[in-house]
């Protein structure tokens, strides 16, 4: 009777008397489905990951979105106003045996938060991997007085064997009446952050996936201008035979 390794390769034992090209032909045969290419999903949008046959490791890649830049308040004269980038979305990753990552997972791909300082939305891969967003940034008052005012920034919650947060959005800064900027976008592993904007500047948005939006800036005597929006995340799996 035939036996098998760990690895799913079957192999003849002592005993076995079957002749020796079906001994080949079944080892040929058990081999053969572990020489195919890995099989990659990449989800942009909410979904189930249905496990394909002969799995045997899951990669599972998990991208939140970021956080959004915010505004630059309406100026009167004499005044400027700024706004911080938001934080890139946190990211987590895992290889697991295809048996824990189970015959089919649900999978939600976060939003990027909206310009105006929205936080961007959390990744995962049913309960297994998972990432939260970025957080959104902050906006000054109007006034013409030098300041600063911060970047996102927020505590994300990782669940992988490998877990890294999305960088802190920059600041934004306004030099009295001379003038102002907002603060680039946060870093994620997977998407970088909005460049920072000079003097009246609509905020920039982040790139996918995951990177933070930059903020605005404002001179005198200007309406609102918009922060940009976060880049949305992504859920990568890759399926090892």
């Amino acid at each position: 009777m035939s036996q098998e390794t760990s690895n799913g390769v079957v192999y003849p034992e002592s005993t076995d008397h079957t002749r020796i090209w079906e001994h080949m032909q079944s080892m040929a045969d058990s081999i053969d489905p572990q020489l195919d290419p890995p099989n990659v999903q990449v989800f942009t949008a909410n979904g189930t990951w249905t496990r394909p046959a002969d799995a045997k490791w899951v990669r599972v890649m998990v991208q939140a979105g970021g956080g959004g830049g915010h505004n630059a308040v309406a100026t009167g004269a004499s005044q400027t106003s700024c706004a911080g980038g938001g934080q890139g979305g946190g990211y987590a990753e895992s290889i697991l045996l295809a048996s824990a990552a189970g015959s089919s997972q649900a999978v939600t791909v976060g939003a990027g938060g909206a310009g105006g300082g929205g936080s961007g939305g959390t990744s995962s891969f049913g309960s297994l991997v998972s990432a939260t967003g970025g957080g959104g940034g902050n906006a000054s008052a109007a006034d013409g007085t030098p300041g600063a005012v911060a970047g996102g920034t927020s505590t994300q919650t990782l669940t992988g064997d490998i877990q890294v947060p999305g960088s802190g959005g920059g600041a934004g800064a306004k030099f009295g009446t001379a003038g102002a900027m907002g603060g680039q976008g946060g870093n994620a592993v997977l998407g970088g952050g909005a460049r920072g904007v000079a003097t009246n500047g609509t905020g920039v948005a982040g790139f996918a996936y995951g990177g933070g939006g930059s903020g605005a800036a404002n001179t005198a005597s200007q309406v609102q201008r918009g922060g940009g929006a976060g880049g949305a995340g992504v859920v990568i799996v890759i399926t090892h035979f």
